[in-house]
Order: C-alpha cells, then structure tokens, then sequence
C-alpha cells in the first residue's frame, strides 16, 4: 500500500490510500482544487479515486465532501448521523451517490477492506480507519478523543499509522486558549497529545516484541499554535529512538509518498 498526506490539521484534513486496485480518499477538509492538485504532484489523477469515506462532521475533515463528490462523481462513504450533523456544509445542495456505513463495520473495496472504528471524539459519531489490503494494515487514527480502550490493541494489529499528536502539554498549558478551550481539547473528546501518541507507539513496541510489525508512523493534525513538527519528532524520538520510523503531516502541503512494505 502507498499513502499520502494531503494536508493534516485544524485548518483541514485529507489523505489518499492506493493499493494496486483501489484508491481511497479520508476526509475532505481542503479544497476540490487543492486535493486534485497535491495528488498530481505524485502523478495521480483524483479522477481514479474508488471511493472518498468521512471520519466525522467537523468542519476540518468534512467540509469539502459536497465539492468533492459533485466535482469528481465518486461515492461518499459515512454514517447517518455525520451526515446529518453536516448539513451546514452542504446547504440545499444534495450529493448523489452516498454510501451509509454502521460506526465499527467493515466495508469492501475489491481487494481493500476498510475497517472502521467508534471514536469518543466530541463530533455526531466519529470513527477512525484501518485500511486492510493482502495482510498489510494501516491506521488513519485522527480524532480520538482519548486512548480509549481497545485502540492499543488496533495499534498493535497495524503495520504502519497515521496517528494525531496535536499539541505539546507545556505549550497548551502556557498558551494563550482560554481554559474552556483547553480543557476541551485535554478532555475525553478532544485530542491525543505528543506524550500520549508517543507512550501509545512506545506501548505497542514493548507489547509486540518478536512480532513487532509497524514500520512508520506518521503524526498528524498538528496543532498550530501548540506543537510544531520538531517538537512532536522530538516527543516521539526520545520514547521510540530509531525503532519506528517518523514522518510528520504538513498542516500546509502534500507529504512524500510513504509506502508499506
């Protein structure tokens, strides 16, 4: 499998997943414009994509999915309740072609199974993904809310994750967030922090032993104003050294094409 980066963070989220059959896109928190663009840099055409599947209603990862089902003609993948919860974003304009999944249900795509799992995020009914292709795994696993039960076990299931470290515990604490703000974001529907991805991946390294699998983790969803790139590297670096490989999603840019092996 090859995965790409579109862009991760508050101001948007979107990433493509490519097996030799299928292509699938998460999220539509960017532009139309700026997903077919990013996706040519690689030498895609987002006119292939199988399928675009929606993790949950917030503005950043479900916005663009009106544009982008209109514009490009694929199907929309989502539960009831994120659709629901999205109308603001698609005003009187139907998309055709919806497709609804049950949060925690498994969906086909030829060779591709997507498995998706419930998360606590503070959204209508979020989930997280694991793409599964010829007994490769990996995790889209943005949004969680906390390090709720069982997501240890998906991590130790994976063979590589794109997984949110969102912000820096001392740089939220001194921040200029208003404290509602910040205790929202430490809270059980807000978002993992550096320490909290890094003891997660730190975890599955200790757990799995001789039957490690994880290549690559890729940190996303980044906070703009409490993390920067080197210090989540860095967060993760000092827990996990050179055994995981360590990328970083751009809040602004496509990624390099990651590959699993």
């Amino acid at each position: 499998m090859k995965v790409i980066s579109l862009q991760s963070g508050s101001n948007g989220n979107c990433f493509y997943v490519e097996t030799p059959t299928t292509r699938l896109l998460f999220d539509a928190g960017i532009s139309a414009r700026q997903a077919q663009l990013r996706l040519a840099q690689h030498g895609r055409d987002i006119n292939d994509v199988d399928a675009l599947l929606i993790s949950h209603d917030h503005s950043d990862h479900a916005k663009g999915m009106g544009v982008f089902q209109r514009k490009f003609g694929f199907p929309v993948y989502l539960t009831r309740r994120t659709l629901a919860a999205s109308q603001r974003f698609l005003g009187s304009r139907s998309m055709n072609r919806v497709r609804f999944f049950a949060a925690g249900s498994t969906i086909a795509f030829r060779d591709v199974a997507v498995h998706t799992i419930p998360t606590p995020h503070d959204s209508a009914e979020g989930v997280a993904f694991v793409v599964e292709h010829a007994g490769q795994r990996v995790g889209i696993l943005t949004d969680l809310g906390h390090a709720f039960d069982g997501l240890r076990d998906v991590l130790r299931s994976l063979d590589a994750v794109i997984i949110e470290s969102n912000y820096d515990d001392g740089m939220l604490e001194h921040g200029r967030y208003p404290q509602q703000l910040k205790k929202r974001i430490r809270g059980n529907g807000g978002h993992l922090s550096n320490e909290d991805a890094a003891q997660l991946l730190r975890n599955t390294v200790d757990e799995t032993k001789d039957n490690f699998r994880l290549q690559w983790a890729c940190l996303c969803h980044l906070s703009e104003d409490n993390n920067t790139p080197d210090v989540a590297r860095e967060t993760h670096q000092k827990l996990l050294g050179d055994l995981v490989e360590i990328h970083v999603a751009s809040r602004y840019d496509v990624s390099d094409v990651m590959e699993v092996k």
